[in-house]
């Protein structure tokens, strides 16, 4: 590990994580000394208050909420498969760092997170970044590296208030945008309707085995199968993939055989949807337009949910652990009552 000049003692120990990005993690060299190194994590600035605190006292601060971030990070975050949550928690850490890195445990109550969530401008970020933190507090104990609980723990609604989205996509808004999609759109938002998965999913499925998709999902790892045969339309896009000379081991595809990427159906989707808008308004139906141009790609799961048949059909699709969650954030459609009289 190179010597930082500049700051004597300070050494860095360059890694490339399972996603391919590389990290520098900064230590204080006790090889003088005959003892090991101190990790001062990968926070630049961090790390450099730490190399402060061991150049002028010989101590470093203990009892430090960041030094548990910075093992986390080292440690549990590598571990994590899905890019995107290992993305979503990097994204998380940076905002939590600044705030509660010098903080000590016993500084940090129930009302201190609350007033972290009320000066938050983005209200359900920060409800992301409270869970992070949860989980960095709990894997401390794990640690010993405090004896303090949780602060919010058993207490109820102390995070901003989520609103469920309320979009019902409606065949007609569907069809609006298939139309205007190229074959490779079509194939996602089939595979996506078809089987409720996330758009990550819906990218990274392989072909099938013996008429079977076999799957396990990025977010859960849960195992999942699919009948080819149940679906009409998974049948035409496997039949279409089979007779193609692709090598390509993905269900969803271009039509050159190449894997298809998160940027690539970003662009088609953008393109298809405000074709399908620019349609309805030549057609005179600004309504339809406002509403397309309302709709998410990611809305094909909660349109696999209001095509399935009950509750109970729809918290098993989209592998949900409560109907309470199928039904207050996918099943968009109104629920029809038979009148008593």
């Amino acid at each position: 590990m190179p010597k930082l000049v500049k700051y004597p003692r300070l050494r860095t120990h360059t890694r490339k994580n399972k996603n391919g990005r590389v990290r520098v993690y900064y230590f204080f060299n006790m090889q003088s000394e005959g003892g090991k190194d101190i990790p001062l994590g990968s926070d630049y600035d961090i790390a450099l208050k730490k190399w402060k605190d061991l150049t002028e006292t010989g101590e470093l601060k203990t009892g430090l909420i960041g030094q548990a971030m910075a093992r986390w990070k080292l440690e549990e975050l590598p571990q994590y498969e899905s890019k995107e949550t290992v993305r979503g928690y990097t994204k998380s850490l940076k905002q939590l760092e600044p705030v509660f890195g010098d903080a000590q445990w016993e500084d940090v109550d129930l009302p201190t997170l609350r007033r972290y969530l009320d000066l938050r401008t983005a209200k359900t970020q920060g409800n992301r970044e409270m869970s992070l933190l949860s989980i960095v507090w709990h894997k401390a104990l794990l640690w010993g590296m405090t004896k303090l609980p949780w602060p919010a723990e058993g207490v109820r609604n102390w995070k901003n208030e989520e609103n469920a989205r309320e979009f019902e996509v409606t065949p007609e808004l569907f069809n609006a945008v298939y139309r205007m999609g190229d074959q490779t759109l079509k194939d996602c938002m089939d595979i996506a309707s078809a089987t409720a998965l996330r758009l990550t999913d819906a990218r990274n499925i392989r072909l099938p085995v013996n008429g079977i998709l076999h799957h396990k999902t990025s977010k859960t790892g849960k195992r999942l199968e699919f009948v080819v045969a149940d679906s009409p339309v998974l049948a035409a896009i496997v039949e279409r993939r089979m007779s193609s000379p692709s090598s390509c081991v993905m269900l969803l595809s271009t039509p050159s055989g190449a894997a298809v990427t998160w940027r690539m159906l970003r662009d088609r989707w953008d393109a298809a949807r405000e074709a399908a808008a620019y349609r309805a308004e030549k057609t005179n139906n600004p309504a339809l337009a406002a509403l397309i141009r309302k709709m998410y790609l990611r809305d094909m799961r909660s349109f696999a949910s209001d095509l399935a048949g009950s509750v109970d059909d729809a918290s098993r699709l989209l592998q949900h652990s409560s109907k309470r969650i199928t039904e207050r954030h996918y099943r968009t459609k109104p629920e029809r009552l038979k009148t008593v009289r």
